[in-house]
């Protein structure tokens, strides 16, 4: 899928999993483990400002993030870090993303098709 801009909603996203996270504490934040969710920010590009989210802690370590607003070209393979203030806790391999705004907003208007000028947009040029 090419997007036709860099700023199309295809490109951002506002949930993604991780696989089991590396904790700086060895263990995860007592809070998260207390309550199952635990508000912090998170980063996946080294040098990007850090994004509000929700971990929600799943069974086997992993995380799912709920970011507070959409971010652009999360990608599988990237790695999730985590920040409390100032402080690292720990990070994780991004797996699976949720879906994109884009499609989202495709759901909102289940009756009304796609316009012809959408589908032009997003064929894949050739």
């Amino acid at each position: 899928f090419k997007a036709p801009s860099t700023d199309h909603p295809a490109l951002f996203r506002d949930l993604l999993r991780t696989n089991r996270v590396h904790w700086m504490a060895e263990e995860p934040p007592p809070e998260l483990v207390r309550e199952k969710m635990m508000e912090c920010h998170f980063r996946f590009r080294h040098q990007m400002a850090l994004v509000p989210c929700v971990l929600t802690l799943n069974q086997d370590g992993s995380v799912w993030v709920t970011l507070v607003k959409p971010a652009r070209a999360i990608t599988p393979g990237q790695f999730a870090v985590f920040y409390k203030g100032d402080e690292c806790l720990g990070s994780g391999k991004i797996l699976r993303m949720g879906p994109s705004v884009y499609t989202m907003q495709q759901g909102k208007n289940p009756e009304e098709g796609p316009k012809k000028e959408e589908i032009d947009k997003i064929e894949p040029a050739t």
